[in-house]
């Protein structure tokens, strides 16, 4: 009788147990905002007009500034012959409108546009999660933020040297500060002024969060800083105006002080954090409870 050899029975193929759609990664959803965002026609044309304040500003001190000694803006006047302070002038004129313009309009496209055009709803029911979906738009408003800055600045530096002249920096205090102590003024100015702008922009993506028309958060965030900014100027309102955001911008110009005071760009810069926490706050608390 032949024996029979039993067969080995085939090991178990595991099955993949499916435990819910796959979240994108961050960098991924990140990339794709930026990319999203700087298609926008609106958002070059910002950028490029960003990029003429400190060629039109270096043309103006050149060709006015000399004829006017002593008269007009403080840090205008700092940038006659003194080139490298032009990126300081052009950040100091930028943050009275066109900064806060470009910021406010960014958030105003992050959540407020995405919902007018109807894309907003398809990432609320996208795998992604409304914590992660609030940080990806409020990393792609701050990226426009720092690269508008960083025209300003780098621009400004540039035509500070070819036009205006000059590598060194002569402090409002009036001594003469070397080539890499000036660039690093600029980039702490740069740095500040970028952070102030981020949290405006927080207050303006918590607005979007509750419109979908941009128009009404450009309105909205634009008019009240308007607002904000005449009570700033009013004698009597002076209880009101250390928790204005505005009122701590003049600090910029501590920075061209030899020594420099560092109590106005502190006491500003806690200041923009609690606008950016609170502004972010409201952010997640209403898209956490959005549906479209």
């Amino acid at each position: 009788m032949t024996a029979t050899l039993a067969e080995p029975t085939p090991a178990a193929t595991p099955v993949a147990v499916s435990t819910g759609p796959k979240q994108a990664s961050a960098w991924r959803l990140y990339a794709s905002e930026l990319r999203w965002i700087l298609r926008r026609p609106r958002t070059i044309v910002a950028l490029v007009l960003m990029s003429l304040v400190p060629i039109a500003l270096g043309i103006g001190v050149t060709v006015i500034g000399g004829n006017m000694p002593g008269r007009g803006p403080g840090m205008i006047m700092a940038a006659v012959g003194n080139g490298m302070v032009l990126p300081l002038a052009a950040l100091t004129i930028s943050m009275t409108m066109l900064l806060p313009l470009v910021a406010t309009m960014s958030a105003a496209d992050a959540l407020a546009g995405e919902a007018s055009h109807g894309t907003l709803r398809g990432l609320l029911i996208a795998p992604v999660s409304r914590v992660r979906l609030v940080a990806v738009k409020a990393a792609g408003v701050a990226t426009v933020i720092v690269i508008a800055v960083s025209l300003i600045s780098l621009l400004g530096m540039l035509t500070g040297i070819i036009i205006v002249g000059g590598t060194e920096v002569v402090s409002i205090s009036g001594t003469t500060l070397p080539i890499g102590e000036a660039l690093g003024k600029i980039g702490l100015a740069a740095g500040w002024a970028a952070f102030q702008m981020m949290a405006l922009a927080a207050i303006a993506l918590a607005v979007s969060a509750l419109t979908e028309h941009p128009l009404v958060v450009l309105a909205a965030t634009l008019g009240g800083l308007i607002v904000v900014q005449v009570l700033g100027a009013i004698p009597g309102m002076e209880w009101l105006q250390p928790y204005l955001l505005p009122n701590g911008w003049t600090a910029v110009a501590d920075v061209l002080r030899d020594p420099m005071p560092w109590d106005g760009l502190v006491d500003s810069t806690a200041k923009a954090a609690c606008y950016l926490v609170i502004g972010l706050s409201l952010t997640f608390l209403r898209m956490s409870t959005k549906d479209g």
